[in-house]
């Protein structure tokens, strides 16, 4: 017989072993957390946009120089899309108040800032020598430092496109010319639209009214008005609005769009428009801000980068004048072909490119003359 004592520790021992059984028989093994792998670009903090603020001497609207530029910025933010941030401030007058308009771009944290025109370039130094970690970009100047370069488009390329055509058009054999500041970039853009005249037709003269101004579309009008009653039947601008090919329109004489296609303005004036693209340099230029390729240079783009063409000639041009704008086109892309190619006259009947030759950019960009054919005097003003 079990001692009861014995009988009651075997009992609780069994109660015991039980027990331990029940809870390891019962415990379910939790499964361990999976293991989340994080992208390296999602543990990393997303960059900040590049912020590009653009100076405009015009309003967007103008449906010339500004429209232009503007469609240059929203080329830039098509393609790079989140990598940049811009924004824009229009009608910057050419004098002080650009200097407070760009400081303000860069105190509201801009890093890459582009001024559209030639009055620009003094303030812009300025701005540019006390914002070292802040890069510029100058159109259509010459002065640059160590963060500020300078672009521009030849215009030139177009002007003379624009030439053959009008040559060709005239029955007065006397073109119009309505300018707007007298600086060499618009200088050499009314003798290029001449040389391209008188290359179909020896026999033009070329009439030019200053404004003055880069946009003023009732002084504009009126300059386009004394050039018809003085007798010009086909006109051309270097200014930013549409005013003078409309009122080509309302006096049924015959006139170009300029730095945008202005066809849709008056169709049966339009003979064509000599466009400029800048989607292709901002794009370059923002590019380089990006991947730090970014150095102080001078670019000039012109119809061998995609920068300059001839859009929307009219019905009424004749099948082999477009031809030959066709083949100036093909020269300048292939550098062939230079519109100033020599000889070239000017007014006092001086040789200033020798027969055959082609002159280089620094020539160029240092025209202060009229060729022959061109009625008038240069008005004395700031010259690049």
């Amino acid at each position: 017989m079990i001692d009861p004592k014995k009988r009651i520790s075997l009992r609780l021992a069994a109660m015991a072993a039980m027990a331990l059984t029940l809870v390891g028989c019962g415990k379910k093994e939790e499964p361990a957390a999976p293991t989340v792998a994080v992208p390296a670009s999602a543990a990393a903090s997303k960059p900040e946009p590049l912020k590009i603020a653009f100076a405009y001497v015009g309003p967007v609207g103008d449906a010339g120089w500004t429209f232009a530029h503007d469609a240059g910025r929203k080329a830039v933010e098509a393609e790079f899309g989140d990598k940049v941030k811009t924004s824009y401030i229009e009608n910057v007058p050419e004098a002080a108040d650009a200097e407070r308009v760009i400081r303000q771009m860069v105190s509201e944290g801009n890093k890459l800032v582009f001024g559209t025109t030639f009055g620009y370039m003094d303030p812009m130094m300025k701005v540019a020598a006390d914002e070292k970690g802040v890069k510029f970009e100058h159109a259509t100047g010459f002065k640059t430092a160590d963060n500020l370069r300078t672009y521009d488009s030849r215009t030139y390329e177009g002007a003379y496109l624009a030439g053959i055509i009008a040559g060709a058009m005239s029955k007065s054999n006397t073109l119009g010319v309505v300018g707007s500041i007298p600086i060499p970039e618009v200088i050499r853009n009314i003798n290029s639209f001449t040389l391209g005249a008188q290359s179909v037709n020896p026999k033009i003269k070329t009439k030019v009214v200053w404004i003055g101004k880069w946009f003023d579309p009732p002084k504009e009008g009126e300059a386009a008005q004394s050039l018809i009653n003085a007798g010009a039947d086909v006109l051309f601008q270097n200014t930013d609005s549409s005013a003078v090919l409309q009122t080509a329109e309302k006096n049924k004489k015959l006139a170009f769009g300029w730095d945008s296609d202005m066809s849709a303005y008056a169709r049966e004036a339009h003979l064509g428009s000599a466009i400029i693209n800048w989607g292709p340099y901002y794009k370059k230029a923002v590019q380089d801000a990006l991947d730090g390729s970014w150095k102080t240079h001078q670019e000039w783009w012109g119809v061998k980068q995609g920068a300059i063409d001839m859009v929307s000639i009219s019905d009424k041009v004749p099948a082999e004048v477009k031809a030959k704008v066709e083949a100036a086109k093909a020269g300048l892309k292939d550098g062939s072909f230079h519109p100033w190619k020599g000889p070239v006259v000017d007014q006092a009947g001086k040789t200033v490119v020798e027969k055959d030759k082609m002159p280089d950019d620094k020539f160029m960009l240092g025209i202060n003359f009229y060729v022959k054919g061109v009625d008038g005097k240069v008005p004395s003003g700031d010259k690049k």
